[in-house]
């Protein structure tokens, strides 16, 4: 029986690279059925709901998700944008890719950047990096505040006398985010990282966090990390601090392999990474949990490119690849993976950001065409 895929292009560049994507899936022809989908600005704006109940109905009678890309702007001009009938009503915008991740425990997101040869932007040669970042908690928990009412500050200072500093500012003058993190979700997200380092035959993972001041969540994922690496005899537990880590990222790239972090510091960690490869032009990623998984490329929708097939297409061709081997199509993951590292070694086809002028398509019919 074949897989069932959910189609979800979203807005803007994300048409663009899921064309891109079919051209090389087509050629591929995997065993698959495709039901495509809702999201994003448009539905927001129209609806009030950038994540309709029907994708969501949609995404569960299938085995996993591509997607492409969509907008999120900041609160008072979501609020403006939507149509005079939902405007005033109160509803509020949350980055519906953000839900998915909680209503489906995607808890794992995954995110290699690999070096190819003869990419003109690559930093150095050699490098492969594979960042686990914890999908569900941690800063985008959505757990916030605005205003803050005297209730909650009384309770906070009751518990911390740290926010007693604060009793002057006025409750409409103070935003609270709060960092939630489970010993649960920390030791997932560690385990799946050593998991991939053992198939891989790496001999370190590294935990970047920052216990020495944000001393509770990040003190429980360190913790955690250090229980969890002596379930796995012959793989070092390395430790360094997020800031830290982005300077040595940068001066040992190729020290690092298997890095695994908290939600707001691997989204940070990830897209560095993906800059010393040559940019998010080349970062795909998957989210994961027990049962359901979601596959997109990490820039985000470039609404001023939008139709112009002037975006670099090889992270969605890449999610494609992680897609594909998730659901058991391991040949054409890697065929397609060859295809890829193919088309950019011989450099005739580049889109703008590598210094050519192929269009989005035209590269995804050079990889089809290697395929």
């Amino acid at each position: 029986m074949p897989k069932r895929i959910a189609v979800l292009p979203g807005d803007g560049v994300g048409n663009d690279v899921m064309e891109a994507a079919f051209i090389v899936l087509e050629k591929l022809n995997p065993d698959l059925e495709y039901e495509w989908g809702d999201i994003g600005w448009e539905f927001w704006k129209t609806e009030g709901d950038p994540l309709p109940n029907r994708t969501v109905e949609l995404l569960k009678r299938t085995d996993a998700c591509l997607f492409g890309a969509i907008t999120s702007k900041p609160k008072e001009e979501c609020e403006a944008e939507l149509i005079p009938e939902l405007q005033g009503k109160g509803m509020v915008y949350r980055s519906p890719i953000v839900r998915l991740r909680q209503m489906f425990d995607l808890y794992v997101n995954y995110r290699p950047c690999k070096a190819y040869k003869n990419n003109p932007l690559i930093y150095r040669e050699g490098l492969d990096f594979h960042t686990f970042r914890e999908n569900t908690e941690g800063l985008y928990s959505g757990v916030e505040y605005h205003p803050v009412s005297d209730e909650l500050r009384a309770a906070l200072v009751k518990d911390n006398k740290n926010m007693a500093k604060f009793d002057s500012v006025p409750g409409e003058d103070i935003a609270i985010s709060c960092r939630v993190f489970t010993r649960n979700s920390c030791r997932r997200i560690v385990k799946a990282a050593f998991e991939l380092a053992r198939e891989k035959g790496y001999k370190s993972v590294t935990v970047v966090e920052k216990p020495n001041v944000v001393r509770e969540t990040s003190g429980l994922m360190v913790r955690e990390a250090r229980k969890v690496a002596e379930e796995y005899p012959g793989i070092e537990l390395w430790e360094t601090n997020i800031d830290a880590m982005c300077m040595w990222l940068i001066k040992n790239p190729l020290d690092y392999n298997v890095i695994v972090t908290s939600n707001m510091f691997g989204d940070i960690a990830s897209d560095l990474c993906a800059q010393l490869v040559g940019g998010l032009g080349f970062a795909a990623s998957g989210s994961w949990g027990e049962s359901y998984a979601l596959f997109e490329p990490t820039h985000g929708s470039a609404p001023k490119y939008a139709g112009q097939y002037k975006v670099n297409p090889i992270a969605m061709l890449l999610s494609a690849s992680l897609l594909l081997d998730y659901i058991g199509e391991k040949q054409s993951a890697k065929d397609l993976e060859k295809a890829i590292a193919a088309v950019i070694e011989e450099g005739v086809y580049r889109t703008y950001d590598m210094g050519g002028t192929s269009t989005t398509l035209e590269v995804a019919k050079a990889v089809a065409a290697k395929l």
